[in-house]
């Protein structure tokens, strides 16, 4: 693959931050938009723009048309079995929301079983605790172990007759570890639970295929996969989405409404309430052709390459430690510098045009295991390079002298 290519389709790096190159190190957090996809939203805004789903003039049809062929592709690239079982979100988060409201309220009682992990992002932790807060169920955390892994054994024996549902990380976005979750899935179908999995760091960065892992819910981020923000993926099957209630209730939803009744759409208007953000849905099916056209396996490598020589790297600055060593890692890197806060890492890797992340990520739980409060956090994308990590290298000698470690 030609890096400098494919790094030239991003305007952002064009810019410059504080008048150097800019290294961009954060898309675990966001990543940056390919210009096909920015120019997709606005050719939509201004040649095809109406609402969708309502009106039957020309644009209005257009318009639906454009969205719902963004579906088609989705149903295609994450190999659903139907179309039907693709619901357009705001982000991963509300689709996790989404399930553990209509699914918690109906399915969870008072004593029953929610099994998460300690790797969760808080988004895949709230939502569940506000059903415990409601419903009087018990959440119980699968551990990881000091490697930042979570073994399907661990999640064995926390199985019980009150768990209710599996819901769990694919990818986690501290130690990179990507969980074995076909293992865990095919555990749950022998006991009758179903999975959510939250897929927000995977989908960017590995081959998705709903119908072989098998699972019962899979949550994306569409911002994440070098697509606009306010668009998530809820794919649930659909068995699941004729059961389930409504999430919002509103305009575009319903079936027939009188004063003393409503009933609702079937999948996936039913829980497509209101105007949707039609021009990003639109853009989202650019992000998709963007990923095919390099092929999600020249990502995978690409990607794994330039994650080991960041590991090479960072392991020869001493002060330097990284956070977990899973045996199977996507691409993020957390670490720590001894004596610097994580958030001073950041502010001088900024001065030196390089943009990491640096806190808890959304998640206190696996910070407070590993006995730490923060950390910096690598995270690539398909436009890095090995020279981004040199960069980056130099940068953290420049933070070091700054600190005098």
């Amino acid at each position: 693959m030609d890096i400098k290519l494919i790094k030239s389709q991003f305007p952002i790096f064009q810019e410059k931050i504080n008048g150097k190159p800019l290294i961009y190190l954060d898309s675990a957090n966001s990543s940056q938009k390919p210009k096909r996809v920015i120019d997709r939203i606005s050719k939509f805004y201004q040649k095809e723009f109406s609402n969708i789903g309502r009106s039957v003039h020309s644009l209005a049809v257009t318009a639906t048309n454009r969205f719902e062929e963004t579906r088609d592709i989705v149903k295609k690239y994450i190999n659903a079995k139907s179309r039907e079982e693709i619901i357009f979100t705001k982000n991963a988060t509300e689709s996790i929301n989404l399930i553990a409201t209509t699914y918690g309220e109906k399915f969870i009682q008072k004593g029953d079983e929610i099994l998460i992990t300690e790797l969760e992002h808080h988004s895949n932790y709230v939502p569940w605790h506000f059903i415990r807060q409601r419903k009087g169920a018990v959440i119980k955390f699968a551990e990881c172990n000091d490697k930042g892994e979570v073994d399907v054994d661990e999640i064995r024996k926390l199985i019980s007759s009150k768990t209710r549902i599996i819901a769990l990380t694919h990818l986690s976005n501290v130690t990179g570890a990507i969980l074995p979750i076909k293992k865990i899935i095919d555990l749950a179908k022998t006991k009758k639970i179903p999975v959510l999995i939250d897929g927000s760091q995977a989908a960017p960065h590995l081959p998705l295929n709903m119908q072989e892992l098998g699972c019962d819910f899979y949550a994306i981020s569409c911002h994440k996969m070098y697509g606009p923000t306010g668009v998530g993926i809820l794919y649930a099957k659909k068995k699941w989405l004729d059961e389930l209630s409504p999430y919002h209730g509103g305009g575009g939803m319903i079936e027939e409404v009188k004063k003393d009744g409503i009933t609702f759409a079937e999948s996936p208007a039913k829980y497509e309430a209101g105007t949707l953000q039609t021009a990003e849905v639109v853009g989202f099916s650019e992000s998709i052709k963007f990923i095919e056209n390099i092929g999600i396996k020249n990502i995978m490598q690409h990607e794994k390459e330039i994650m080991e020589y960041g590991l090479e790297q960072l392991r020869k600055h001493n002060s330097v430690k990284i956070i977990g060593d899973p045996k199977s890692r996507g691409s993020i890197i957390s670490f720590t510098i001894k004596g610097i806060h994580p958030h001073d890492i950041a502010t001088i890797l900024d001065e030196d045009g390089v943009a990491i992340r640096a806190g808890h990520h959304c998640c206190q739980i696996l910070h407070e295991k590993f006995g730490i409060a923060a950390t910096a956090r690598v995270s690539l994308g398909i436009y890095n390079s090995k020279e981004d990590i040199d960069v980056l290298s130099k940068a953290i000698n420049n933070c070091k002298k700054v600190f005098k470690i």
